[in-house]
């Protein structure tokens, strides 16, 4: 099980969801090139004043990429809505008098208090740089500037939406499989490798697995960040019809392995404390080894499989109700086994979580 484990745990998002990333931003790159492009070609043609102001065009076609549909609308609006009020906020400004320094100051000062305005999002970085260029571009026709401006950048944000939905629009799936079996690896390699270090002789000559305490929660992090992309990215997208995934089952599974995740990590402190820190305080009754090294371990096979149907776990729950029984003994006799006594608490939830979970499918 730990060779199993160890192919793909604390490599996982470091590495397969890292490619997957890295694909999916050169895919995002391609298509804000081709959306620039098209919008520059669509702005040449635009009539009247807005033809004064073509390279508008193909920053809006930019501005509104983002890896998902959603996303790539909401930032399309809030931008639009952003230049709408800087425009708004710089006009006044010019009616009082001829541009200068405390006009400059006023204009970018507004911009920037306005900016906090909430539920503006992306559009809230807008504010001061549309003020300030309706300020010093506008000349003598600043609401023909405005107007041209925000003309062609809604040219360049449709046509930027539009490319984003029509070609390859993503949905981002294989982050949400690859994570979810990662993080579920990951753990597992961990109870394995706790399991074989109380087998060795203290202090263990392996003791990696003591430093992967942050590494599992920043592995949840995101695991989760690759859920949320995958639900929003399903939001306007064609594709969602033929890729139907149950996300609100990956959710629950998250939710799982996260608390799974949480009793490794009080588990590794624990068992650290034990070997290096505190060993005298917190002693490991030589009886106990063998039975909490065979708990451990079992219990990482049964979350690597993570279906009570299997011998794994039943196995882990028939080894978990042994340890439990043979501390319950040590405690009659006096034996101080309150840190092992928590480590077979945590075991025990562990394996309560899988069976809870058993019928929402992981990763697959």
């Amino acid at each position: 099980m730990a060779s199993a484990a160890g192919k793909t745990a604390n490599q996982p998002l470091g590495g397969r969801l890292r490619g997957l990333l890295l694909h999916q931003r050169l895919l995002l790159a391609l298509k804000a090139g081709l959306a620039a492009a098209i919008a520059w070609w669509i702005a040449l043609q635009v009539p009247g004043v807005a033809s004064q102001y073509p390279y508008y065009a193909p920053l809006g076609a930019v501005a509104c990429m983002y890896p998902t549909i959603a996303g790539s609308a909401k930032q399309g609006f809030q931008t639009l809505v952003g230049l709408a009020v800087g425009f708004v906020l710089a006009i006044p400004v010019i009616l009082l008098g001829a541009v200068s320094v405390l006009s400059v100051a006023l204009v970018v000062g507004m911009g920037v208090l306005l900016a906090g305005l909430p539920k503006l999002g992306a559009g809230r970085d807008w504010i001061p740089i549309a003020a300030l260029f309706v300020l010093l571009l506008g000349g003598d026709d600043p609401d023909g500037y405005s107007f041209g401006y925000l003309l062609q950048m809604l040219v360049g944000v449709l046509v930027g939406l539009g490319v984003n939905m029509l070609i390859f629009p993503p949905l981002h799936l294989n982050g949400v499989v690859h994570g979810l079996a990662d993080l579920r690896g990951s753990l597992a390699r961990q109870l394995a490798d706790m399991g074989a270090a109380i087998n060795e002789s203290w202090p263990p000559e392996h003791a990696e697995w003591a430093a992967r305490q942050n590494q599992l929660t920043q592995l949840g992090r995101e695991v989760r960040s690759a859920v949320q992309l995958a639900d929003s990215s399903r939001h306007g997208n064609m594709r969602q019809r033929r890729h139907n995934r149950d996300l609100n089952a990956d959710y629950d599974s998250l939710r799982a392995m996260e608390r799974v995740a949480f009793h490794v990590e009080d588990m590794t402190e624990i068992l650290a404390g034990i070997i290096w820190r505190s060993p005298e305080s917190t002693p490991l009754p030589p009886a106990l080894v063998a039975p909490l090294a065979e708990a451990v371990t079992r219990t990482g096979a049964a979350i690597e499989s993570w279906d009570p149907e299997e011998s794994h776990m039943t196995d882990a729950e028939d080894a978990v109700e042994h340890l439990i029984q043979q501390i319950n003994h040590r405690a009659a006799d006096n034996q101080r086994i309150d840190a092992i006594a928590t480590l077979g608490m945590g075991l025990r939830r562990i394996l309560l979580t899988i069976r809870a979970e058993s019928d929402i499918p992981v990763g697959g």
